[in-house]
């Protein structure tokens, strides 16, 4: 059990409508009605394949609700976290990204952890696939404890529950039948057999069923001969709903989510166990991914974004934020979403120490770093003073390779060097894997995306009025004061006046966005870019003069049209 919680944390949660907090309260609830001294989480997982970035959501997200359920409780009830593994599940076809396809082939129908290890790492193809979600669990940090569904059966930890499920056959087929088409309803078991000669998992109707002894008869459909198999023992295994079902009443879980696509599956398992005499847990059906055409990611497909990849582009502290927000919306899941999210994730940061326990508890990374979030990676100006210090963006990073031309993280840390003299990889390791992840992504996404585009008259004159007015402020302005004096530079300039603004007079008129987007276009080849402010001051004022020197010469717009023919590309990505 945790610790006791700082008073103010507990009376915070209490009425936190982040959603995690609403989820613990549902069991708080449940404990309620249910009173028990443990409460037991679970994730499942189908080893047939390797972790996914489903997989990750799912553990990432039930730990959040476990914490939260932790703090609501003040630490004074258990909690576990089990990562199912279904692994007595026959092997119904060769996957696509394995060795040795024709060994697998001959070993269709077994139970998984029977299927020889294609690899030749381990005893089996299904301890391979176990293996590897453990090392994938570990490498994120998560507390649980693995679970194997071969040595649940085998070691008779499921025998009661299965003797049970026996005596209540009819009532469980009354709830499966209706679900099915006729042809296959006639032939449905609840209860698989394991062929004691072959070891296949056989999918065959019975012929009876004998509460009394426990067993389950069935014929063999190729010999013809007849077998009475006892339910126990691992000598058989239940279909997959009466199979969850029956997990939830023999290891009385308390909380599992599951995905939408889960909904009737989650409906028919809860029935199931109402049959038995249990309670169905409480959890929450989140929305599924989708590619950036809108359509539901398929790993058979390919289609939408691996964990591995987002890995590459970003922290796994990124990725936590991403299944954080709004888990029961649908979300495209594809690589432009990476920076954007990233970011979020450090604007969340930076302010998670300034806010009262209210803010923080519907703060992302109270959640993803389970109430212990870092404090900000920061470097601090010579010019700015006793300020706070500067939180380096992502989309900060991409520009400064954009402008650079630049691939090489070392050159991206002479920028941040010279903005923060005392700055280094060493005592900034979060930071210096940032600047990893933004060369990858400017090598992969954004340099060929750029689009530049030459400067009309009117831009023409307000981008000389931004160079003369970094050249009067000096090559050690800071962010802030060149940010203060952009805005006096386009209040001058009719196109760029916005007299809506919140703070408007006749005298002194707002800026139009229009004109942060002019610097972007023109400058960085984006539709979007960071603070400019904070842009210049870390550039460096002289590059940034360079900078608008070469955009009002053309340079920057034949500079990008020489580099996309010399990757083959004609015109700019779209």
């Amino acid at each position: 059990m945790s610790a006791p919680f700082a008073p103010d944390l507990v009376e915070a949660a209490r009425v936190s409508q982040a959603w995690p907090f609403e989820e613990a309260r549902k069991l708080v609830a449940r404990l309620e009605k249910h009173p028990k001294d443990e409460v037991l989480f679970e994730t499942g997982y189908g080893p047939s394949g390797l972790p996914h970035i489903g997989t990750f959501g799912e553990v990432a997200r039930t730990t959040m609700v476990r914490r939260a359920f932790e703090v609501l409780t003040d630490g004074k009830v258990r909690t576990r976290l089990i990562a199912f593994s279904d692994d007595m599940d026959g092997l119904r076809k060769v996957p696509d990204n394995v060795p040795n396809k024709d060994m697998l082939a001959q070993d269709l129908g077994k139970p998984l952890t029977q299927v020889r290890d294609p690899f030749g790492t381990h005893p089996s193809f299904g301890e391979h696939n176990n293996a590897r979600l453990r090392a994938f669990l570990d490498a994120f940090g998560f507390e649980y404890e693995f679970a194997s569904s071969t040595q649940y059966y085998k070691s008779g930890k499921f025998d009661a529950a299965l003797l049970h499920m026996l005596a209540r056959y009819d009532a469980v087929m009354k709830i499966m039948l209706p679900t099915f088409r006729e042809e296959r309803a006639a032939s449905y078991s609840p209860f698989l057999p394991v062929h004691p000669r072959t070891g296949v998992v056989m999918q065959v109707p019975l012929e009876a069923h004998d509460a009394q002894k426990g067993t389950i008869a069935w014929k063999d459909p190729q010999t013809g001969e007849t077998f009475e198999t006892p339910v126990t023992g691992g000598h058989c295994k239940l279909q997959w709903k009466p199979d969850w079902a029956m997990r939830w009443y023999a290891l009385k879980v308390d909380y599992e989510m599951a995905g939408k696509d889960l909904i009737d599956s989650v409906k028919l398992s809860g029935q199931i166990v109402r049959a038995l005499g249990g309670v169905p847990p409480e959890g929450f059906n989140y929305e599924l991914f989708l590619d950036e055409n809108g359509q539901k990611i398929s790993k058979s497909k390919g289609n939408g974004l691996t964990i591995e990849e987002w890995l590459t582009y970003a922290s796994p502290e990124s990725l936590a934020q991403f299944m954080f927000q709004k888990p029961t919306a649908a979300k495209r899941l594809y690589f432009d979403v990476i920076p954007r999210t990233v970011d979020d994730y450090l604007t969340f940061l930076d302010a998670y120490p300034r806010q009262p326990w209210k803010e923080r508890l519907g703060n992302p990374v109270w959640h993803i770093h389970q109430g212990e979030p870092p404090q900000s990676e920061v470097l601090h100006h010579a010019g700015e003073g006793a300020a706070a210090g500067t939180t380096i963006s992502f989309a900060m990073l991409l520009n400064l390779a954009a402008v650079a031309n630049s691939e090489d993280p070392a050159v991206l840390w002479g920028f941040l060097r010279r903005y923060a003299p005392g700055a280094a990889p060493e005592n900034h390791p979060r930071l210096d894997r940032l600047v990893g992840y933004a060369v990858a992504y400017f090598r992969d996404f954004v340099r060929l995306k750029k689009t530049y585009r030459a400067p009309d008259e009117v831009e023409r004159g307000a981008l000389q009025g931004v160079s003369d007015m970094l050249a009067s402020l000096g090559e050690n302005a800071g962010a802030e004061e060149i940010q203060s004096h952009l805005y006096d530079v386009a209040r001058k300039i009719p196109r760029y006046q916005d007299f809506k603004a919140k703070t408007a007079t006749p005298e002194r008129p707002g800026v139009s966005n229009d004109f942060f987007s002019m610097l972007y276009r023109t400058l960085l080849g984006e539709e979007r870019g960071p603070r400019f402010g904070s842009f210049a001051a870390l550039y460096g004022v002289p590059e940034t003069r360079k900078l608008i020197a070469d955009a009002l010469a053309g340079d920057l717009v034949r500079a990008h049209a020489a580099f996309l023919k010399s990757r083959g590309v004609e015109k700019p990505a779209a």
